[in-house]
């Protein structure tokens, strides 16, 4: 052991000198194509016997810090409180790098036996491409990550036939001549022998997920409820699928045409804007915002006191004309901005209730829809989809817009209504979209920061409208 810590500490003190010349002075801007990836690969193969003595050493670590008697254990003796925390500090490594090193550790630290010597590792073939170098932290987690908890299920000889072939896998000495395998390719191959090995283990494990699942509210705090928590894997691929479907804009779908009657051009071309600003996760929770809007008006959810879930959203009416001051959803503390509501109310439905100065109710309206399912199916034949160039959400996931707001006394008609996806619905206000109704046909105009010269232009994603459209050009 102590020859190999002196040739630790010269390599490293001539890598620190090579590296230091090489890079220090930007050469590598002048290096060739194949110099950079060769580079790469050194590196990368450095990297992988540099991982084998952290892995190593890890395991050693865990395993001298696992006895009964705590003052004795190697973290104890040096002031630690657990094994991660003595890694980070000879590391200065993040927790998250400790714990991945004390997770691969686990399939390939070797064991002692009673008279002191050593017992082979779990998974010795892979132990084995890990010290030449062939295998790093990430395909070691690949491996011992799903073949590692069912040792205790699956015969041990089993489980040396698939780390024997995984390993051959890594180093690309296979049966099949292919070239040694990537992580994400060796995780892959190590799930499918896990199933074909653990045939008793789905069931464990589906009880295990069972008590995992579930999804917690927070407390509003900066406008804003924290969600946490763990899907079943189901449920994440089908809100993943909703995701794509609702948050990945098509690029070409808003197309523009010229209404019968108005001048050659006018309106034509430039129709595919593409432009959302939106990260990823804004994209997720506008998606999830749309599927609950979906669910909760598709009149198949279980009813509450007689009447299908709904969000209420109290807000004065001089507050909603003025937009400005602030609205109250019932079960959430922290009030909301009256534009909230106002989208709110847009979609769906409102009741007018009136009270005196002295807090007495003195009239309840009754509940108006905003807009009835006929309305609806004729908008929808009308436009598409989101009237928005670029957005691409089908009129099943959109909501039906008032073009005058329905508080400023715009009418519930075909003829003020157009069919918005949820982001662009919410935002239509201070997004730089402005639409209008030009004798029943929506027009959109586009922020100038989209368009040097915004123009207006009708818009539809009708196949039946463009399809005469076509039949009128020809």
């Amino acid at each position: 052991m102590e020859a190999l810590l002196d040739h630790l500490e010269g390599a490293i003190e001539q890598a620190r000198a090579h590296v230091t010349q090489a890079l220090g002075d930007g050469q590598i801007l002048a290096a060739s194509d194949d110099q950079v990836v060769r580079a790469l690969s050194l590196a990368a193969e450095l990297q992988r016997l540099t991982d084998a003595v952290l892995v190593e050493s890890v395991g050693e670590v865990s395993r001298r810090s696992s006895g009964p008697d705590r003052d004795l254990r190697l973290t104890a003796r040096r002031g630690c409180h657990d094994v991660s925390e003595l890694v980070q500090r000879a590391t200065r490594m993040g927790p998250a790098s400790a714990a991945r090193l004390q997770r691969g550790a686990k399939g390939v630290a070797l064991g002692e036996s009673l008279s002191g010597g050593p017992l082979p590792a779990l998974l010795p073939a892979l132990r084995s491409a890990l010290l030449e170098g062939e295998v790093g932290i990430d395909g070691l987690i690949a491996v011992s990550g799903p073949l590692e908890p069912m040792s205790q299920r699956v015969p041990l000889e089993s489980l040396r036939v698939a780390d024997a072939v995984l390993a051959a896998e890594a180093c690309g000495t296979g049966p099949d001549g292919a070239p040694p395998a990537c992580a994400d390719l060796l995780r892959v191959q190590a799930q499918v022998w896990a199933a074909a090995l653990d045939q008793d283990g789905a069931e464990p494990k589906e009880q295990q997920a069972m008590r995992m699942r579930g999804v917690t509210l927070g407390v509003a705090r900066d406008g804003v409820v924290p969600l946490r928590g763990s899907l079943l894997p189901e449920v994440a691929a089908q809100f993943q699928r909703i995701c794509d479907a609702i948050g990945s804009p098509r690029v070409g779908d808003g197309v523009s045409f010229r209404p019968e009657g108005e001048g050659e051009g006018e309106g034509e071309g430039d129709s595919g804007f593409a432009d959302d600003p939106r990260t990823s996760a804004q994209k997720r929770h506008d998606a999830l915002a749309t599927a609950l809007s979906v669910a909760a008006s598709s009149e198949q959810l279980p009813t509450i006191g007689g009447a299908a879930p709904t969000l209420v959203i109290s807000v004065r009416a001089e507050d909603l004309v003025s937009d400005t001051g602030w609205a109250h959803v019932d079960g959430i503390d922290e009030p909301v901005s009256a534009r909230a509501a106002a989208h709110v109310g847009c979609a769906g439905v409102i009741q007018r209730v009136l009270l005196g100065d002295n807090g007495r109710i003195q009239r309840i309206g009754t509940e108006e829809r905003v807009f009835n399912r006929h309305q609806r199916r004729a908008i929808a034949l009308r436009d598409g989809g989101c009237i928005i160039p670029g957005c691409g959400v089908r009129a099943a996931w959109c909501e039906i817009h008032h073009v005058t707001d329905h508080a400023e006394g715009g009418p519930t008609h075909t003829d003020n209504g157009v069919l918005l996806c949820w982001n662009h619905h919410r935002f239509i206000d201070h997004g730089g979209w402005q639409i209008r109704m030009n004798r029943g046909v929506p027009e959109v105009k586009a922020p100038p920061w989209i368009e040097r010269n915004p123009r207006w232009r009708p818009v539809t994603t009708s196949r039946t409208r463009l399809l005469d459209l076509v039949a009128r050009r020809t």
